[in-house]
């Protein structure tokens, strides 16, 4: 999600405008050819990097609405990621893209947040999740979590534990 240059609040989602050179004709041939964008949507590093974002709000814990942005209250932060993408394809005359999560995940060790317990959380949660799209899109997410096994030989230790299952 790094081409937002605006994340938050989800209303105000804009992708880089220092990028679109790069990605105005992807989103051209998207639209074009009614094909997907593939996102990689990692809340785990938005938590990691901020101090304002709570471990039940990336967990898809929270009991109740944490982010009230306009007519959409946000209980996770992966919908609301998801709509700030929604919101900045829609911006740039994209609105129509559909987005496939291509990636996602929580780490099961090697930084602040991650435990087994935490991806077991994430992830499962998640499963229930998607089925029911975001505020700002309703209707399923085809998403894709990774990774299938640890990579004991990433670098650095974070990047070893995003498996679903130790080799």
């Amino acid at each position: 999600m790094g081409m937002l240059s605006n994340l938050y609040p989800s209303s105000a989602g804009q992708l880089d405008p220092q990028l679109s050179s790069y990605y105005t004709p992807i989103i051209q041939f998207l639209q074009q050819t009614n094909s997907p964008l593939l996102l990689n949507c990692y809340p785990y590093f938005s938590y990691k990097y901020s101090d304002q974002i709570s471990l039940p709000f990336a967990l898809f814990t929270s009991p109740s609405t944490v982010v009230q942005d306009s007519q959409y209250g946000y209980h996770n932060l992966f919908d609301a990621k998801m709509d700030a993408f929604y919101t900045a394809l829609k911006e740039v005359g994209a609105g129509s893209v559909y987005i496939v999560v291509s990636e996602t995940g929580w780490p099961t060790a090697g930084d602040k947040g991650t435990s087994i317990d935490n991806a077991r959380t994430y992830n499962n949660n998640l499963i229930q999740y998607v089925k029911y799209g975001t505020p700002k899109r309703p209707g399923n997410i085809e998403t894709y979590i990774s990774d299938m096994y640890d990579e004991n030989l990433k670098s650095p230790a974070l990047e070893q534990n995003w498996g679903l299952f130790l080799q």
